[in-house]
């Protein structure tokens, strides 16, 4: 009788000992993480940390906490509650556990890993990873690295004393960039490296080169090689003063000296009387042609035009009787000559647009083709402060007024500004929709690709008096040039789809 219940408490002992060795409790443990770790600003990251060996944690105290802070950390998980304990506020609502990959079973198994949300560069670090129990403790660290990809560099040119000095800017990097030139395909050593960081943690870089022979300059900015982000720029030489003689006597080039300094006297005189007459402003001066900044852009830049439209306006052509043009609801195009010989002749086909401007910012977008038809070869599109375009005998060029960029057949791969000297703008397809964005007040004219929202250049200029948008559909070119209304409904008006552009408007 007595044997009966004592083989039944020995059974129940050695079931007993059974599961207590099929599940070990370990009395410590070793953090482990995986480091480092990467992410795109604006992404979600997990930075790995898990126990070995694997074991529930619910019951643990996990604590994450930045550098040497651990009185203040970012969680803090105890009792099976998590905490965002950090006095940042930047935090709340973005961390939570995670999982270190697929596979985890989450806490139960060990898997402490911490979750972080909509990430910015101020989130870079080092996190460490510090779990607890009532017999032990360990800590590993996980280093985070932000990355953002910052802007196409930005290109300018001023010419001095037959020098081109080239500028290459960029923004929005982070961590720092690197920024390369090329010059006839070698490489240079940047000039005048400068750093600097904004307040949201993001840096820019600066440089600039001398150039004294016309070539291709490029500047590429990236974190990498293959990431890096280029512009290039083409530039020809700047028109050199005629080399004078010298005399074969010291009273005879005085004389002349003398002749030629009343001789220009006489011409600016008459030059001032005539263009104070023509613009109307007095003698308001013109901002030097060598001070005009080109910043050139031939790579897809992703832009947010949408801001833009804020500012949008419908020009309206001029009420004109150009018999070089023909013009129907809002489309233009040359009037297939018979044109006259001179050196003038592509002027004859440039017309102005109203409203004129200012001060302020405004955008307006031109048609230049559709799916039907190639994209046009030779137009103009900018502004000008010229009131009168039929009488206007002066160079169509900035210095004259007139601030466009402009497309030819004779430069199959690029574009060019109304600059003196020319500046040249390598594309890979002619655009079909161009965008003009004038700002007056800081002088900035920028031309975008609408169809792949891309900043083809911008110009900076001093503007002065009142600008008009400028067009010219150029000549014998088969593709009409439209200029785009906006509608109440926001909604752009596409009379290309209703009319064959191949046939020629009535008049």
């Amino acid at each position: 009788m007595m044997g009966v219940p004592m083989i039944h408490m020995c059974l129940v002992v050695a079931l007993c000992a059974f599961q207590s060795s099929s599940v070990p409790v370990p009395d410590s443990f070793v953090v482990s993480v995986r480091t480092p770790v990467s992410v795109s600003g604006g992404h979600t990251v997990t930075l790995p940390c898990w126990l070995i060996p694997s074991q529930n944690a619910e019951g643990l105290e996990v604590r994450w906490y930045l550098g040497d802070q651990f009185d203040a950390p970012i969680v803090l998980y105890k009792a099976k509650t998590l905490e965002v304990a950090s006095k940042e506020p930047s935090y709340v609502g973005r961390v939570a556990f995670g999982l270190k990959d697929a596979t985890s079973g989450g806490l139960t198994t060990g898997d402490v890993s911490l979750e972080l949300l909509n990430v910015t560069v101020k989130d870079a670090g080092d996190y460490n990873c510090y779990v607890t129990s009532d017999q032990h403790y360990d800590r590993a660290s996980v280093t985070l690295t932000v990355t953002e990809t910052g802007a196409t560099p930005l290109l300018s040119v001023v010419w001095k004393d037959n020098m081109m000095n080239v500028s290459c800017e960029s923004e929005g990097w982070h961590p720092q960039p690197r920024l390369h030139w090329s010059h006839q395909k070698q490489d240079l050593t940047p000039k005048g490296l400068v750093y600097s960081t904004d307040a949201s943690g993001l840096l820019s870089v600066h440089s600039w080169i001398l150039v004294s022979d016309p070539s291709e300059v490029s500047c590429s900015v990236g974190l990498s090689d293959q990431g890096a982000k280029e512009a290039r720029v083409r530039l020809e030489s700047p028109p050199q003063p005629p080399k004078q003689e010298s005399g074969s006597s010291a009273v005879g080039w005085v004389a002349f000296t003398l002749l030629l300094i009343a001789v220009l006297a006489l011409l600016g005189v008459l030059y001032f009387k005539k263009r104070a007459l023509f613009l109307g402003k007095g003698d308001k001066s013109r901002s030097d042609p060598a001070e005009e900044k080109l910043l050139p852009k031939d790579v897809v830049r992703p832009t947010d035009l949408s801001k833009y439209i804020e500012h949008y306006v419908n020009v309206k052509l001029e009420e004109t009787r150009n018999p070089y043009l023909k013009i129907k609801n809002g489309m233009l195009r040359d009037g297939n000559g018979p044109f006259p010989d001179g050196p003038e002749v592509t002027g004859l086909t440039a017309i102005k647009g109203t409203p004129g401007f200012s001060s302020g910012q405004h955008y307006w977008e031109v048609s230049l083709g559709n799916k039907n038809v190639a994209p046009k070869q030779s137009w103009w599109v900018g502004v000008t402060n010229q009131v009168n375009l039929h009488e206007c005998n002066t160079p169509l060029t900035a210095s004259n007024g007139f601030w466009f960029l402009s497309s030819s057949p004779d430069r199959a791969e690029s574009l060019q500004f109304s600059t003196e000297p020319n500046v040249l703008l390598p594309f890979t397809s002619r655009p079909r929709m161009v965008g003009v964005f004038l700002n007056y007040d800081s002088g900035e004219l920028s031309f975008y690709n609408v169809e792949d929202k891309s900043l083809i250049g911008s110009l900076t200029a001093s503007f002065t008096g009142e600008v008009f948008p400028f067009f010219n559909p150029g000549k014998s070119d088969l593709a009409p040039m439209e200029i785009l209304q906006r509608t109440v409904e926001n909604q752009f008006s596409d009379m290309r789809n209703s009319a064959d552009p191949t046939q020629p408007e009535t008049k």
